[in-house]
């Protein structure tokens, strides 16, 4: 198919380079200070079990120009919450009647929000369970592991889109799914104030606790506000704040047959915090937030998170620095 990634970031090239590895053609709409260096270099991928491919720039059409969505068979939209709305508008400007969109973004809203701006496109919710990060100027590490999720539709795209390197799956629970990953990306913005890596911070049972209690909180928003959410490992969601509260020796040994993370790994946020760039706690944390004041659960732990990751951007707090 041709494909155009609609904000190429981490995410968008990423996968990109996968899609374009098995034949698709590829468009990356993006930033410059992205793109130019890919058109140096090529676009570089690894990951955290032995990856390592590098798409030449023969094999992707670098755009930054919407104009490029005019030919697209397919629009996957990886830009960050924040930028869903205006992309949607390129998209209804530029892009085909009959192309079909994904979202492969974080957060619940993304859909809706080109749905109302795309009356009459196909578009469908997607989730993308790991984490990419920069790994220097055209190279992008996937840390963890997981399979890509897309809503079920016509036109079988999960099986025209998966691929050995980059699975994918359709689903007809697709909001539940989404739910689901919410509930784990919630621990972006912790790790993103403890200055961690991911391991490191999985490893403290303290961190363990604060990440427990979290979810336990937003469990309770999702239970009040009748959203099911479906689990990204192999164990329900319940039970995950459960897992994280046991002794450290055993947590390893369960979370290393559900989940595979490198050991440099951190989240997205916090090199977003890092760098000082617009972070998605609105979507994450602020989700929450919106639907407990809605139904009348308190969430002290995702407005505390929230605020820290808005107004006091320490990289390095303990739990009980959080916890005030």
């Amino acid at each position: 198919m041709k494909l155009v990634i609609a904000g190429a970031g981490s995410i968008g090239c990423y996968c990109g380079a996968l899609l374009a590895r098995v034949g698709h053609s590829v468009t990356l709409l993006g930033r410059a200070r992205v793109l130019d260096p890919i058109r140096q270099h090529g676009l570089t991928v690894t990951d955290f079990d032995g990856l390592d491919y590098t798409a030449p720039t023969s094999s992707l059409t670098l755009c930054h120009d919407p104009a490029c969505l005019g030919d697209a068979e397919l629009v996957i939209v990886t830009v960050k919450s924040g930028a869903t709305a205006d992309m949607a508008d390129l998209i209804a400007a530029e892009a085909p009647q009959n192309s079909p969109v994904l979202s492969w973004q974080n957060g619940i809203e993304n859909a809706a929000t080109l749905r109302t701006a795309l009356p009459r496109l196909d578009v469908r919710a997607g989730m993308v369970p790991f984490n990419v990060v920069p790994n220097g100027p055209a190279s992008y590490h996937r840390a963890t592991s997981g399979e890509i999720v897309i809503e079920n539709g016509p036109g079988d795209l999960a099986a025209r889109l998966d691929s050995p390197d980059l699975p994918v799956l359709a689903s007809d629970q697709i909001e539940a799914v989404q739910w689901g990953k919410l509930l784990i990306n919630l621990n972006n913005a912790l790790n993103a104030l403890s200055g961690l890596t991911i391991v490191d911070q999985l490893t403290s049972r303290d961190w363990r606790n604060l990440m427990a209690d979290q979810m336990a909180e937003a469990l309770s928003v999702l239970k009040a506000s009748g959203h099911p959410a479906a689990s990204t490992t192999p164990l329900p969601v319940w039970m995950t704040p459960h897992i994280l509260r046991l002794p450290t020796p055993l947590f390893t040994r369960i979370a290393a047959r559900m989940l595979t993370i490198d050991p440099n790994a951190r989240t997205s946020m916090a090199y977003d915090l890092m760098a000082e760039r617009q972070t998605e706690i609105d979507s994450l944390q602020g989700h929450i937030i919106r639907l407990g004041r809605e139904t009348g659960v308190p969430t002290p732990i995702c407005i505390q998170v929230s605020d820290l990751i808005k107004h006091a951007p320490d990289h390095k707090l303990t739990p009980d620095q959080i916890r005030m």
